[in-house]
């Protein structure tokens, strides 16, 4: 599994939300996070994950699949009905 990512996107989910790409990848690899579709996407296939990230904060993050890649496309802290989900 490869995560790939445009810089300029990583740069703006930085700046507006506090929230590292690199941070992101703990939500791969928690065994507790909550994968579901993204239901308003038209144009491609696209998840929702809430889940721990590396640095230990709730994140939710927008991806896609792309073989073996995941193309993160955002990612913001989650709020407080989303860290109630992924505590239940």
């Amino acid at each position: 599994m490869r995560f790939q990512f445009d810089p300029r996107k990583a740069a703006t989910s930085l700046k507006k939300h506090g929230v590292s790409f690199v941070d992101v990848e703990g939500v791969f690899s928690d065994p507790l996070a909550i994968h579901r579709e993204d239901p308003d996407t038209e144009d491609e296939e696209r998840f929702i994950a809430v889940g721990m990230g590396s640095a230990g904060g709730i994140l939710v993050v927008i991806y896609t699949l792309r073989g073996d890649e995941i193309p993160l496309i955002s990612a913001r802290r989650a709020t407080r009905n989303e860290v109630k989900d992924y505590e239940r």
